[in-house]
């Protein structure tokens, strides 16, 4: 059994459904302390919901950049146990897959991005390049009390980023065809459109708030929010829950509230999207409240020595020619991006994802660690030129 695979089941071994982290980044402590890491622990969050965080740096020789691995050890809920083959946190293997929940999103890519720094630095132990780890318990829950608290800490230390991987599961049909340089933003508001409840025998008496807002959303749906641009799709705007009436067939509803959501680029602002919105709103006269919840801004890396770095390597392991992509959900690399130059997202195929029997290629574990290894040994020749 390859060292990577070794480490992969134990991680899918540990129950870390967030926000627990169930020992996963005590383990990986215990693997980076002797290269030279100093590891910190950062615990965040309610005592009902505690978040764990680890912060891990190696510091290179000279003056040199960093490169971060970036990822989560926390997975999302199993569902029905009774669903599953074999039970989720015990790795099994099947036609030559490994099984279990967070095999691919995404301990995976952390075993392969452990192995790949031991494996470098046995090769180069004063390499020109430092390198960090930075891991939550919180990447599949909230979001708030992991990557982004982290990146605050690090913003008021003064620490500099360079570059950053997070092991986000992004290839589709074959390992290494899809990089993300970028993901687009989200925000979500809740509308409540007021109307007077009454008989429906009697409409002349009442207001019916989904009557009111039936224009306005035809108006909505039909509007273009911008062209995207080279990297990103355009923003797209999305009704997700309609609520109204009381569930009897001859009452009026008194009010509409409805959720929706803006998946949005480079080419929009949340400021820009909010006020094209509550112009139609006003325009169709609807007396509404409005509440809005920026999920996370939108991040672009242009193609430059990261990309460059991860390209080649893939290239090189698999002979794979990448794709970039900005489509998708939204990841840390949001918050992380505000504190690093360069940021992208690449580990193993997405295709069973947060499924029941969720699973990686086994063939794929050590190209994985490979690439990863691959891109430290070229951003070391670029920091050390």
């Amino acid at each position: 059994m390859s060292r990577t695979l070794q480490l992969t089941e134990q991680l899918i071994s540990r129950n870390s459904v967030t926000p627990e982290d169930a020992d996963c980044q005590r383990i990986i402590s215990e693997r980076l302390k002797p290269l030279g890491f100093d590891c910190e622990t950062i615990v965040s969050g309610p005592e009902n919901f505690r978040v764990t965080n680890l912060w891990a740096k190696f510091t290179g020789s000279g003056a040199p950049k960093t490169l971060v691995f970036a990822g989560h050890t926390d997975v999302v809920p199993t569902g029905p146990l009774d669903q599953w083959d074999t039970p989720p946190f015990i790795p099994s293997h099947r036609n030559g897959h490994l099984y279990g929940r967070g095999a691919a999103d995404m301990k995976t890519s952390i075993a392969a991005m452990v192995v790949a720094v031991e494996e470098f630095l046995a090769a180069n132990p004063k390499p020109e390049l430092s390198i960090a780890f930075l891991l939550t318990s919180d990447e599949e829950g909230p979001s708030v009390d992991g990557t982004v608290v982290v990146c605050r800490q690090l913003q008021a230390r003064g620490e500099a980023l360079d570059y950053c991987i997070v092991g986000e599961p992004t290839s589709v049909d074959r390992l290494g065809d899809m990089i993300k340089n970028g993901r687009r933003g989200t925000m979500s508001g809740k509308l409540t459109v007021k109307g007077i409840q009454g008989h429906i025998a009697y409409p002349h008496l009442a207001k019916n708030p989904i009557h009111l807002f039936a224009p306005a959303l035809a108006e909505l749906v039909a509007v273009e929010w911008d062209k995207g641009n080279d990297f990103f799709p355009a923003t797209s705007w999305q009704v997700s829950n309609l609520h109204g009436g009381t569930g009897a067939s001859n009452i009026i509803p008194g009010e509409l509230v409805v959720d929706f959501n803006f998946r949005f680029c480079t080419e929009s602002t949340p400021e820009s999207l909010q006020l094209r919105l509550q112009a139609v709103l006003d325009k169709h006269q609807l007396d509404y409240e409005l509440k809005w919840v920026i999920g996370g801004l939108p991040f672009l890396t242009t193609p430059g020595e990261l990309v460059q770095a991860v390209r080649e390597s893939i290239e090189a392991e698999t002979g794979v020619v990448t794709e970039l992509s900005t489509t998708g959900g939204t990841s840390d690399g949001r918050f992380i991006a505000k504190v690093c130059k360069q940021v992208i997202e690449f580990g193993p195929i997405n295709a069973t994802i947060h499924k029941i029997n969720e699973n990686v290629r086994v063939a794929d574990i050590d190209p994985l660690k490979n690439i990863y290894r691959g891109v430290l040994e070229r951003l070391a020749g670029i920091a050390g030129k």
